[in-house]
């Protein structure tokens, strides 16, 4: 939400003008949250809504430094001026207006028209038997209490004090009103959550319950008892996608430019010498043959960009290594190189070194199936800097958003510093403002991995490793992202009669 150091803590102020002067007062402070990015305000204010007036509301977050002597308040975002009736049309809204120039998160604001309940109600919870968190120690418990919203979703109301070092906490009384819990609703639906408290904020998920408040009301008794159950969540692994048929296509698209040199000269990337691969191949074969076992049919698509083509000598940036612009599929691995090395004999090198088009190709192959069945992986080899930044990173923040992902393996002795940038691990990359959803690119350099004792079986499958290593994360990513399972593993497929079953 909020962009804070580690020794800033958020404090959320609320300021409402009903002058036309537009003079603000303030009306209401939440309590700091210690050591967070995103806090969840428990603190709640009313406000009357007057259909005839114009009620501005200004929203402030101010982040409290205790490094610094006074308790002094940092302001971390400057509010806008919102209308009343303008967040009540959507009951939820979403803003991020903040200081100019900074980026400051965004501000969530739940609104809810309150009933005319206005009872209090005093409670006191124990627990028992609750799950050990720290490794020194027991658990500090502490509950959090959610009321239910119209639209099913929950917004936290209260949160108790926490008890250090005991798994039988007894949590002090405390008082809240009836319409903060449930609204005046007695049938409405209470979550209570369990923590074990962290300095460091991270605090551990012991269980939870949900109740109501008709049930709370009967008081101690057997009816009050509840279990606290640890949500059970299907766990997200590249292995249950692979077995319930999710198909892993790969392509390759290899930098014919000019700057690899004449291929028909030893000192070319792309010189074919006849005892050994040169590195182009061997980045290929290194990734491709450890890739190709996700794939059933082993028909891989294989392009080249940044050369002239016959007959008319145009330079192209999405050829098919193959010639057949209508199937540019190769047979496995070794057709590939076969198609490689007949590209290199046929076509003329040239450039620029432009990636976006190659990018785009795949893409649209990726856009056209999003249901988690299919999931693209683009090999991208090439020598040298690249020519179209701005527009490759555009085409990889629009990718970001499809079941795809991008090796590149850049080759020779150029420098590679925009190819970092590409990669994003430190800085996600970003595109007219438009930051990347998921982190879809990992680039190496294969000099890298070139093996000191000349071993290129050992340097190839060092290569494959590191390259490979995210793909499985980046593809849960993608079904996480979507909220899409793995399929049902298939049964065995048995010849066997099935058995004789008696009625019950």
């Amino acid at each position: 939400f909020i962009f804070l150091n580690n020794f800033l803590e958020p404090l959320f102020v609320y300021t409402f003008s009903l002058s036309p002067s537009l003079v603000l007062i303030q009306f209401g402070r939440t309590e700091v949250i210690d050591n967070t990015l995103n806090p969840d305000f428990v603190r709640k204010y009313i406000l009357d809504y007057f259909f005839e007036e114009k009620q501005n509301l200004r929203f402030d977050v101010n982040g409290l430094n205790k490094m610094l002597p006074g308790a002094n308040f940092l302001k971390l975002s400057k509010g806008s001026l919102w209308l009343l009736k303008k967040i009540l049309q959507i009951m939820k809204y979403f803003f991020n207006r903040g200081i100019p120039g900074k980026t400051c998160g965004t501000i969530i604001l739940s609104v809810e028209e309150l009933g005319n309940c206005r009872d209090y109600a005093t409670m006191q919870f124990c627990a028992n038997k609750l799950d050990k968190k720290d490794f020194f120690g027991k658990s500090d418990p502490f509950m959090v209490f959610y009321r239910s919203n119209e639209n099913g979703t929950f917004t936290i109301c209260h949160k108790t004090e926490v008890v250090k070092n005991t798994l039988n906490p007894v949590w002090e009384p405390f008082s809240i009103p009836v319409r903060a819990l449930c609204n005046g609703d007695y049938e409405r639906t209470i979550k209570v959550e369990v923590y074990d408290w962290d300095r460091d904020g991270s605090h551990d998920f012991i269980g939870e319950f949900t109740t109501t408040y008709k049930e709370l009301c009967r008081g101690q008794n057997q009816l009050n008892v509840y279990e606290v159950t640890f949500p059970v969540c299907l766990l997200l692994t590249f292995p249950l996608f692979i077995c319930s048929r999710t198909q892993i296509h790969f392509t390759v698209a290899i930098d014919f430019t000019a700057s690899n040199g004449n291929p028909s000269q030893s000192t070319s990337l792309h010189y074919m010498n006849p005892y050994q691969m040169n590195a182009y191949a061997m980045a290929l074969k290194a990734v491709g043959e450890i890739i190709q076992d996700y794939d059933s049919d082993k028909m891989f698509p294989a392009l080249g960009f940044g050369a002239k083509l016959p007959p008319d000598w145009r330079v192209s940036h999405e050829f098919p290594l193959n010639g057949n612009v209508e199937n540019p599929y190769c047979n496995g691995i070794e057709g590939i190189l076969e198609a490689y090395h007949q590209s290199l004999k046929t076509v003329q090198l040239y450039g620029p070194t432009n990636f976006a088009p190659v990018v785009n190709h795949v893409a649209r192959y990726a856009e056209a199936v999003q249901d988690g069945s299919q999931y693209f992986v683009l090999l991208i080899i090439t020598d040298g800097v690249i020519s179209d930044m701005a527009q490759t990173k555009e085409a990889i923040v629009n990718a970001a958003k499809l079941p795809m992902s991008i090796i590149i393996v850049g080759v020779g002795q150029a420098e590679f510093d925009a190819m970092v940038e590409l990669d994003g691990d430190d800085v996600r990359i970003s595109s007219r403002g438009k930051l990347a959803e998921r982190d879809i690119v990992q680039f190496v350099p294969f000099r890298d991995y070139m093996d000191r004792t000349g071993n290129h079986i050992l340097s190839m499958a060092r290569l494959a490793k590191d390259v490979l290593a995210e793909i499985p994360e980046q593809l849960i990513s993608y079904m996480k992202s979507r909220a899409i399972k793995p399929n049902p593993v298939p049964p065995a497929y048995s010849t066997c009669a099935p058995p004789e079953t008696e009625s019950v």
